[in-house]
């Protein structure tokens, strides 16, 4: 079982509609860590650590987001390793 750190960048209307809520709910029951934070510019930003196959599920479940999102823009990069407890909305 393979461990990684991802984090993404999502754009589009994602402040603002409970974007940051739902991303953690989501995380949690894929049991990841990690945190869903609003940036300046609009976007927010996701940090998800956890089994490889459960960040890849997040990974496309941010790709649509939830029913009151409307995401454009979907970027990732592997990072390294972060101990993280829980998902926080930051």
């Amino acid at each position: 079982m393979s461990h990684i750190c991802v984090k993404a960048t999502v754009s589009g209307h994602v402040q603002g509609v409970g974007f940051r809520f739902h991303t953690a709910h989501e995380g949690l029951k894929l049991s990841l860590s990690g945190y869903a934070r609003n940036e300046s510019d609009g976007t927010v930003t996701v940090l998800m650590c956890g089994d490889e196959k459960n960040v890849e599920a997040l990974l496309n479940w941010l790709d649509e987001g939830p029913p009151t999102a409307n995401v454009t823009n979907l970027v990732h990069e592997q990072v390294d390793w972060q101990a993280i407890d829980g998902f926080s909305i930051q």
